[in-house]
């Protein structure tokens, strides 16, 4: 199968990627699934592997390349346009072009690619777990239970976030379709996931950049772990890509995004319009955030944040969005909070 993943880029150029794997189950999560049919579609996504030396044909605005496929099956492609393209989502088509195993059918998918103009207000970089996905991420245990027995219908967002970030999208003046882009620590194995997740829970839709593709039981076991440098080394590459471009970060206490963040304001601080760190309830890491902040030596503010209201209340001082989003923002929040399964900014013992 090859499964290509959203780009991004300008009107003169793309950024493409995406893995070809051995076949592998595919299971239609359902919000009533089993836990063990939850727990067989996540080994399937770390059972599979990538095929290397494969010839992939990219078709996108009038313009070919070919790529071959890496050691784990992952093929990328940088392609300058000839003709500038249109801005928004547009389709992209991704052409197997050698003969994996004998009398196969053709091997083809259309993709997405986001084309950003930069002319619009802001464009928001969000971390997931923790963030806009409870997931537990500091507790190893409860976050492999979450993985292995909850499916992309079943895991719950934080409250408000879809209304949020929509509000970021919608931007002020409204319809500046600002892009959301989601750099995480998560492997690309979850890439099916993470999307069907943000569809279902109305949260919008933009690229996924994750960690590379993991094909053992035992490295699901250590899913989004390891050094999270690479999420600083994908932000500066977006800040390269678009450089008339400034960016709201979006992450949480949990981990390094403060620092993280801290440092890439430091080093691009026209390009950092604001940062929000999701506090995950530890007094220790908000005392370290409150810390971090203190310390970035320019005038970009940094703000701690128990929930997506207050953010959003931020938000809309700052003029990032319209008086009707807050709104928005307010009654999702309120009404999210009267809901069983919610969670208000914080963990439940249920999920």
């Amino acid at each position: 199968m090859v499964i290509p993943y959203r780009g991004y880029g300008t009107p003169d150029c793309v950024y493409l990627k995406g893995h070809v794997l051995d076949d592998r189950l595919i299971y239609d999560s359902q919000r009533e699934d089993k836990r063990k049919k939850n727990l067989l579609a996540m080994l399937s996504r770390y059972v599979s592997e990538g095929i290397p030396d494969i010839r992939v044909e990219i078709r996108f605005n009038g313009e070919e390349k070919i790529v071959t496929t890496d050691l784990q099956g992952l093929f990328e492609a940088k392609i300058p346009l000839k003709n500038p393209a249109e801005g928004g989502w547009q389709k992209v088509t991704y052409q197997v072009l050698d003969e994996i195993v004998d009398d196969q059918e053709p091997l083809e998918e259309v993709g997405e690619v986001f084309i950003n103009t930069q002319k619009n207000q802001f464009a928001v970089v969000s971390d997931v777990d923790d963030t806009i996905l409870i997931s537990h991420a500091t507790e190893a245990l409860r976050k492999l239970r979450l993985i292995l027995t909850k499916n992309s219908k079943t895991r719950l967002p934080f409250t408000g976030v879809a209304s949020f970030y929509t509000a970021l999208k919608t931007g002020n003046p409204p319809d500046s379709n600002n892009p959301i882009f989601y750099v995480s620590s998560s492997e690309y194995n979850l890439y099916d996931f993470l999307e069907d997740f943000c569809d279902v829970r109305n949260i919008p839709k933009g690229p996924f950049m994750l960690q590379e593709l993991k094909t053992s039981l035992w490295k699901l076991m250590k899913s989004g772990g390891g050094s999270h440098n690479h999420k600083k080394d994908k932000i500066m590459h977006l800040m390269e890509v678009f450089p008339e471009q400034r960016f709201i970060l979006i992450g949480d206490s949990g981990q390094k995004d403060a620092i993280l963040y801290k440092n890439i304001a430091e080093e691009r601080p026209e390009q950092v319009l604001s940062i929000y760190i999701r506090d995950v309830g530890k007094e220790k890491r908000a005392k370290k955030v409150n810390t971090i902040a203190a310390s970035i030596s320019n005038e970009i503010e940094m703000v701690l944040v128990s929930d997506s209201y207050e953010a959003a209340k931020h938000a809309h001082e700052k003029g990032f969005i319209t008086d009707a989003e807050l709104t928005r923002v307010k009654n999702e929040f309120e009404e999210q909070q009267t809901r069983p399964e919610s969670l208000v900014g914080q963990f439940a013992d249920s999920q």
